[in-house]
């Protein structure tokens, strides 16, 4: 007997800048689509913030809590559709969580796929003033308010709050199923209350890759960093790492550009650094070669990320990643098997790192198998549908 394809609805707020949950989304839908299913996606974008009238204007703080458009259009979609299964990604700030009662008073099922920290911290990241902060899991919500921790607005950030403490207060967040991207993001979200360990799955993102493998003994030695130029990536410090690797004949290439660009290129004129090339914003496919040529991506971030996209990339092309330990891109590497870990804050550790990957190996045939058997499409559908037919 041949079982019938679950139609799956997705759900989507799109930012006003284009990101990662975007490429996420699409990926997702192209996926189930290749493999029979029928998919509708409901979607909204914050642009339309940009060309709201007056009343609309006045209407957004509520409808940011409970968006009675969303509500009765998710109702109508599963109605209409016939939809087995709600698959949302981003609420913010259009659709808001009204999709999820929806789904429920129709009695079809919902997941949630959880990009970021957005259910216990106003500001989704873990990260303020410069450091990383948990305080809203540890003294409660109210702490955000005090340091302005979302847009640095206590006006917005107290919405925020308040948005959180309403869902929190009706139970909907036990009603619902997650689908967290690594085992970090897993244990964080399980510090909420309410949420059952058996309503909690794991599959991380996935990338499409039939590029050839380069060997590594025809790499060119060099590391590259992809990302913005932030003292949240860590930037500084990997330049300043740099400086003591001026003569290990490992050349740096930096990809991307963002508040510390003038800083990093004084920084190179100032200590007369020569093996860190600047290259600006590049588009993705470029970044791409870059790191399927290279010994490794280096990732010194100094906070939680959400999934880093770039990491699986590398893995996709056999490329090791060097990176923090910390938070979910310390958890995707794992030391001499697809990559090398270091302390965030330490330099010493960092150098240490970028040395030590030349000690393993296997370490290119070892990282293609962890892309193989982890981030493929096809290992990626087996585990969504596992999901699905468990909800």
């Amino acid at each position: 007997m041949i079982m019938r394809k679950q139609k799956i609805l997705i759900v989507h707020n799109y930012y006003q800048v284009p990101g990662g949950e975007d490429t996420v989304v699409a990926n997702e839908k192209y996926m189930l689509e290749k493999y029979g299913h029928e998919v509708v996606l409901y979607n909204r974008n914050n642009l339309e913030l940009k060309n709201m009238g007056i009343f609309q204007k006045l209407m957004f703080p509520v409808n940011t809590i409970f968006n009675f458009k969303t509500y009765y259009d998710i109702k109508r979609i599963i109605k209409n559709r016939h939809i087995d299964i709600v698959h949302v990604h981003n609420t913010l700030n259009l659709i808001s969580q009204s999709v999820y009662y929806a789904a429920i008073v129709c009695k079809v099922p919902v997941v949630q796929t959880i990009h970021n920290f957005r259910l216990l911290c106003p500001s989704a990241t873990f990260y303020r003033d410069g450091h990383i902060c948990e305080d809203c899991v540890k003294k409660g919500l109210m702490c955000s308010i005090k340091h302005k921790c979302y847009r640095n607005s206590k006006i917005q950030t107290a919405a925020c709050v308040l948005n959180m403490k309403f869902h929190r207060m009706t139970g909907i967040y036990s009603k619902i199923n997650y689908i967290c991207l690594t085992e970090f993001n897993k244990k964080k979200l399980l510090q909420l209350n309410n949420i059952k360990r058996e309503k909690v799955f794991l599959k991380p993102n996935f990338i499409s890759n039939s590029n050839e493998i380069i060997p590594a003994n025809k790499r060119k030695n060099r590391i590259i960093f992809a990302g913005r130029l932030d003292k949240l990536k860590g930037v500084d410090m990997l330049f300043e790492a740099w400086k003591q690797l001026d003569n290990s004949g490992i050349e740096l290439v930096v990809c991307g550009t963002g508040p510390l660009e003038t800083w990093c290129r004084k920084f190179i004129k100032n200590n007369k650094i020569k093996n860190i090339k600047m290259q600006g914003f590049i588009y993705n496919n470029e970044v791409f070669s870059l790191i399927a040529d290279s010994k490794a991506l280096i990732l010194p971030t100094q906070w939680y990320e959400g999934f880093p996209v770039s990491i699986v990339e590398a893995f996709s092309v056999g490329t090791p990643v060097i990176c923090s330990s910390i938070g979910n891109a310390g958890t995707l590497v794992k030391e001499g098997i697809n990559g090398c870990k270091f302390k965030c804050n330490s330099i010493y550790e960092l150098i240490k790192a970028v040395f030590r990957l030349s000690e393993y190996e296997n370490i290119y045939e070892s990282t293609i198998k962890e892309y193989k058997n982890k981030y493929t499409m096809e290992k990626n559908y087996q585990k969504l549908i596992y999901i699905y037919n468990n909800i």
